[in-house]
């Protein structure tokens, strides 16, 4: 009786001592990298698809690495949703250092010509942009990074002379 009343004892503290290493999984005092989007490559542009490599820069501030898992992305150009979409390629980052994630997107704006045109009447005037999404890291229990960048684009900027 003794001997099974230890052995449960023995048993519960194992459970304890095993289970309280995983709290640790949940709670973390690194910080979240930081995204940027650097560059918008114009890769295929068709009368009904456009293909368009979006490059991002990630910045690791943390003494560890960073895994990337993916990358789940929405587009805005003005009102219009240009693309969304999910990027599901595994990086990793380097501590206190910088990569470069491409995430290639196909869209057809086909349907929101009319849209695009009149935003691109008075090639002087800024258009804004709006790219929402969520980043998935982490190697075994996933954390989510929110994105959400504005700016402004100027197509006289992008054509050429």
């Amino acid at each position: 009786m003794i001997t099974r009343r230890l052995a449960q004892c023995l048993l519960a503290l194992t459970f304890c001592l095993a289970f309280s290493g995983c709290a640790s999984w949940f709670s973390s005092d690194e910080q979240d990298p930081a995204v940027h989007l650097v560059r918008v490559e114009v890769v295929r542009a068709k009368l009904l698809e456009q293909r368009f490599m979006l490059h991002f820069r990630i910045d690791n501030p943390n003494d560890s690495d960073l895994t990337v898992r993916g990358l789940e992305y929405r587009i805005h150009l003005g009102d219009i949703l240009l693309a969304e979409g999910e990027h599901e390629h595994w990086i990793t980052v380097g501590p206190n250092s910088s990569r470069f994630y491409k995430v290639p997107i196909r869209t057809n704006l086909w349907p929101r010509v009319k849209d695009l045109v009149k935003q691109l009447k008075s090639p002087e005037q800024a258009i804004p942009y709006r790219l929402e999404g969520e980043m998935e890291t982490g190697l075994f229990i996933a954390h989510y990074v929110h994105l959400a960048r504005n700016g402004v684009i100027i197509p006289a900027d992008l054509i050429p002379e």
